[in-house]
């Protein structure tokens, strides 16, 4: 009996997660600024790249099969638009709840007069900016949002497909897709300008490049068990965190979706502070980021660790 409760239990949640799984928009409280999240449905795939891939690099393998449950994803990454109302409001002296910490401010023009407001992808961030804006919409929504696992990101991305893009291998193409050094003029463009992959999701490959959760670790595939579910490369220090999807600046091979970049100190090299900004990096516009929402919503007080845990 109490078997056959258990899975009509499980049947009905299964149910209601699907009713519920679908593209939504967020809209920031007090705010008419939105922007458009895509279900991204549970799978396996085979992270990595295989070796005869053209432009393959040794820390894409060796090719391990992972599963990855449902999530969602931000069809574009995050603007100005958005990530000027966290500065913004943080930048106000009046004391704000939950210690959400206060942004330093922009010593330089991190846009480099390429755009800001009407849909330019924020850039110039640290992960840790990155994640601490992920920290600022959980308290204004109630939903848990973060970076996504280099996985995750990787899965989504590929949409299902085992070719170097998302699109296929035919390089040709790849300008209907990315702004790439082929035909950005050396700036990146307005968000969903090229056209999304085959789950809605816009730009994954160039314009800017994306944070993800993990640690980089050129070895870290050899390290994933066979079959293992969401696998993630904890950060125990600063540098490197690992980077995806290529940039305005990227040669082709560096869009594939398989390719992997590592953060790098000289990032900031001209940042005039001491001790340099935790926050801002003055020598990359090439870089900003994405969200997810974890269909399976963590805790509060998980929420809390959590944060502690990549925010340290």
């Amino acid at each position: 009996m109490q078997k056959t409760f258990f899975i009509i239990f499980l049947f009905i949640s299964q149910i209601a997660i699907s009713q519920d799984f679908k593209a939504y928009e967020q809209v920031i409280p007090n705010t008419t600024v939105k922007f458009k999240m895509m279900p991204i449905p549970a799978g396996e795939f085979r992270l990595g790249s295989p070796e005869n891939e053209i432009g393959h690099e040794a820390d894409e393998g060796p090719q391990v099969k992972v599963k990855i449950e449902p999530f969602w994803m931000g069809a574009t990454e995050v603007t100005y638009d958005e990530y000027q109302l966290f500065f913004e409001e943080e930048r106000d002296p009046e004391p704000k709840p939950d210690a959400i910490t206060r942004p330093s401010p922009p010593y330089i023009d991190f846009t480099l007069g390429m755009g800001k407001v009407g849909g330019f992808p924020a850039n110039s961030m640290q992960q840790y900016a990155a994640s601490m804006y992920c920290k600022w919409l959980y308290y204004k929504t109630g939903f848990f949002y973060r970076l996504p696992t280099e996985a995750e990101w990787e899965y989504a991305c590929r949409a299902g497909s085992k070719t170097p893009f998302f699109f296929g291998a035919n390089v040709s193409e790849l300008k209907d897709y990315a702004w790439s050094k082929e035909n950005s003029e050396e700036k990146y463009h307005h968000v969903a300008e090229k056209k999304p992959n085959p789950w809605g999701l816009y730009d994954m490959l160039g314009n800017v490049a994306e944070w993800t959760l993990d640690q980089y670790d050129e070895g870290f595939y050899k390290t994933i068990s066979e079959g293992k579910t969401n696998p993630y490369n904890v950060k125990v220090k600063r540098y490197p965190s690992t980077v995806k999807g290529g940039n305005y600046q990227s040669e082709t091979n560096e869009l594939r979706s398989a390719d992997r970049l590592k953060s790098d100190p000289i990032w900031n090299r001209r940042d005039p502070q001491i001790p340099k900004s935790k926050w801002w990096n003055a020598d990359s516009p090439f870089v900003g980021f994405r969200v997810v929402r974890p269909v399976k919503q963590p805790t509060k007080e998980e929420v809390e660790t959590f944060f502690i845990e990549v925010l340290k």
